[in-house]
């Protein structure tokens, strides 16, 4: 079940999106046009749990360079929409494109509710009336400000809700890709090629996106969410305070994420910002996924290009080096199926256990083939080695007698050969040291 939230720029929509979904999803701020992408959320009121979308504000013959995009947007949540939640400003009460969005409301015969936002003290009450002129019921009176009439306003949207056909599988159940990277790589075409519509505002503009966008992806036997975050860039290059929340949201996203697709632009190759990226997704221990994309207009595709391109990366994310790498383009679609299937390899890799007998007899055979060094004549005695059940990343516990003398390139010594023996490419693993004498 899915509410709309449309209206005209600067109405209050993101703000009425983040107090219904009790969030702050939703980037807020004075300047117009802010929202762009369609930002979804959940509301669950009096036990009844439902789907929310925000968009971007309704224009006509504006200066912004997205307007279309916005509109069309706008209209795709109208269609998908259960319930439409229609939001006017009641301190300046109607104009002519809230006449247009009326208009387009009328025709799409869905259940329409008229909110009345911005009435933030009883003065502003009076001005509601005029609302009346749309022929779209009787407005509420709401302020998304300070919470006045929002309860009201979700017992109407709860009553205009069809009936439920089944009970939703909730967000954190499946898992969720983030794809990440710098700004206009091709993060929102790689994600509108997976799910084979326009669903992201995609144009050669750095920083289009703004919002961090969740989709479902349940095609072909998968089932996921696909993040679409803002591209992150250098703190000295965010001028505006919108772009500035942005890259916080998309910091969230990876925070919150199973595994990251990290978008790498083939014609600009591998970049200091690539890199912080990327340590900004090992600080937060997710998988790894990095996939080349543009590779349709590389200049050099030969597999000499390939290799190399591949040692620059794994040289510069070193000493994790164990992780897929495809080449890839949104716009011809090519390989980008094997960037959803490598993906959900690399979930699965985080998510499964190694056996304890099996673990101490494959890996006791390498220590006994290369045993860690003495340290001032005392030899150190791996005994007992376990994997740690049902952790967000790998973890593997080695009971010794002197763990605090297991040095750096021991550690590194063991973690190759976990790798070696078993497939966990693409995640992060923890070794951790305990005493046992």
């Amino acid at each position: 079940m899915l509410v709309a939230i449309v209206g005209r720029p600067n109405v209050g929509k993101s703000t009425l999106f983040n107090r219904l979904t009790q969030t702050r999803t939703a980037i807020v701020d004075p300047t117009s046009g802010t929202t762009r992408d369609r930002q979804y959320g959940k509301v669950d009121w009096n036990g009844v749990e439902f789907s929310i979308v925000d968009t971007g504000g309704w224009v006509v013959n504006s200066d912004d360079v997205f307007e279309s995009e916005i509109n069309r947007q706008v209209q795709l949540a109208i269609e998908q929409a259960d319930v439409i939640l229609f939001v006017v400003d009641a301190m300046n009460g109607t104009t002519d494109l809230d006449d247009r969005v009326a208009e387009i409301l009328r025709k799409s015969r869905k259940p329409v509710i008229l909110v009345a936002n911005k009435v933030d003290s009883n003065e502003w009450v009076y001005n509601v009336p005029e609302f009346y002129a749309f022929g779209l019921g009787d407005p509420m009176p709401v302020s998304a400000n300070n919470g006045y009439g929002t309860g009201d306003l979700l017992d109407q949207v709860v009553k205009d809700l069809p009936e439920d056909k089944g009970p939703e599988e909730a967000l954190e159940d499946i898992p969720k890709f983030a794809i990440v990277g710098r700004p206009n790589a091709g993060k929102s075409s790689l994600i509108n090629a997976f799910i084979g519509e326009d669903r992201h505002i995609v144009t050669d503009i750095a920083g289009t996106t703004r919002d961090s966008i969740y989709t479902r992806y349940d095609k072909f036997g998968f089932d996921f969410y696909l993040v679409d975050t803002a591209g992150i860039r250098k703190k000295a290059k965010v001028n505006e305070d919108i772009e500035y929340y942005s890259v916080i949201r998309s910091i969230r996203s990876i925070e919150a994420s199973d595994v990251c697709i990290l978008i790498i632009d083939a014609t600009r190759g591998i970049e200091a910002q690539d890199c912080n990226i990327f340590q900004l997704i090992q600080r937060n221990n997710k998988g790894l996924v990095v996939v080349v994309n543009k590779w349709d207009i590389a200049t050099d595709k030969s597999q000499t290009a390939i290799t190399h391109f591949e040692e620059s990366i794994r040289a510069r994310f070193a000493p994790f080096t164990d992780f897929p790498i495809i080449f890839a383009s949104a716009l011809t679609k090519q390989r980008i199926y094997k960037v959803v299937e490598t993906a959900c390899q690399v979930y699965k890799n985080r998510q499964q256990t190694v056996p304890t007998s099996t673990l101490n007899r494959t890996l006791q055979e390498d220590i006994a083939a290369y045993p860690p060094p003495s340290n001032k004549g005392k030899y150190i005695k791996i005994k007992y080695i376990t994997m740690l059940k049902d952790s967000r990343v790998p973890t593997f516990i080695f009971f010794c007698n002197l763990p605090q003398w297991v040095k750096e390139p021991y550690r590194r010594y063991l973690e190759n050969k976990i790798r070696e023996h078993w497939q966990f490419s693409g995640t992060p693993i923890k070794l951790y040291f305990r005493d046992k004498a």
